[in-house]
């Protein structure tokens, strides 16, 4: 008996929130195949690293062309998008959820296939490679996540990685979406993007550049690289294979909202 990849509590936040799809009734063709095979094929896709076109058809129900075509027309139907916003405001509702701090950090991977948003990695011998660039509350839970190529700065991203964060409801009153202070390591420190944030009513507390390490910020930053190991736990986004930027995005935004969920299982 294989080991169960989709939980029916895991079923039961994106279902939902997946468009039905209406049957044609004079040109039927083939029958659509189910959503819950699907999104399990794509679960076990994403954690196991396993190709699209290995994924055993026979055991989910759903080919591996299937499930990728699937992942795309539900990240551009907002599905990933809308699972993660509201697995914050749970988390938030259960007190779980700590925005008095944001943590900022980036991680590089090599893009074998080249593709867009990809670029010569400064740490890979100029290799295609791009960068996750996550921001997360002060616990590391993951508030928003984006894909640049490999020889972007980190610093250019900081300002929309805050402007990624959602509207966060689950408690009586306005959404949250602004953190109170913003942490970071010497390689964000700039005056303009600190005034930039700054502007945005942000405290930025960011490592200086030019001084012996030893900054003490480690002992608030680390559960961001917690975090980045918690993605990395799904073996297809520790190399990049796709050559759509989309694809590969709709993979992150999907481990976000599972890290989300195993944070409120586990509470």
């Amino acid at each position: 008996m294989r080991e169960e990849v989709l939980t029916d509590e895991l079923w039961a936040r994106p279902e939902p929130l997946i468009p039905v799809r209406p049957r044609r009734f004079r040109y039927p063709g083939r029958k659509r195949a189910d959503d819950r095979a699907a999104l399990e094929g794509i679960l076990y896709a994403v954690r196991t690293g396993i190709g699209w076109n290995r994924l055993p058809t026979a055991l989910f129900g759903a080919s591996g062309a299937t499930c990728r075509q699937r992942l795309t027309e539900w990240h551009e139907a907002g599905v990933w998008q809308e699972l993660h916003e509201r697995l914050l405001a749970e988390l938030r509702a259960a007190g779980l959820l700590d925005l008095s701090a944001a943590l900022v950090d980036s991680s590089h991977l090599r893009a074998l296939k080249g593709g867009n948003r990809t670029g010569p990695s400064p740490v890979d011998r100029r290799k295609p490679g791009s960068k996750h660039h996550l921001i997360t509350d002060a616990t590391g839970i993951p508030l928003a996540v984006t894909l640049t190529g490999g020889n972007r700065n980190d610093v250019t991203q900081l300002v929309p990685l805050i402007a990624a964060i959602p509207s966060i409801r689950g408690v009586v009153g306005r959404p949250r979406r602004r953190p109170r202070r913003v942490y970071a390591d010497r390689g964000y420190d700039y005056g303009k993007y600190r005034r930039l944030v700054r502007a945005r009513g942000i405290t930025p507390v960011i490592a200086r550049r030019g001084v012996d390490h030893g900054s003490g910020l480690g002992t608030v930053r680390w559960p961001v690289e917690r975090t980045f190991a918690w993605l990395t736990g799904f073996r297809r986004l520790r190399v990049r294979t796709e050559r759509r930027a989309d694809v590969h995005q709709a993979m992150l935004s999907l481990a976000c909202s599972v890290i989300c969920l195993r944070r409120l299982i586990l509470n």
